[in-house]
């Protein structure tokens, strides 16, 4: 008996067929939270951070 008959008869699809739709909640869930309104002007900020200056950036107080 070779491992690919073990595998084949032991009805593991429903593995891939969960791990599927858990990965699609988690894509959704990232999607809907980076495109709220409320994340625009922190996106914009950080889009701006490899153009700004090393002074400019350590002035910025963190928001912990």
């Amino acid at each position: 008996m070779k491992l690919s008959d073990i595998m084949g008869h032991a009805n593991l699809s429903m593995y891939a067929e969960v791990a599927m739709v858990i990965f699609l909640l988690v894509f959704v869930a990232v999607a809907v939270r980076l495109f709220l309104p409320s994340r625009q002007q922190d996106l914009r900020d950080a889009a701006r951070l490899p153009l700004e200056d090393d002074a400019s950036i350590a002035a910025v107080p963190r928001k912990d």
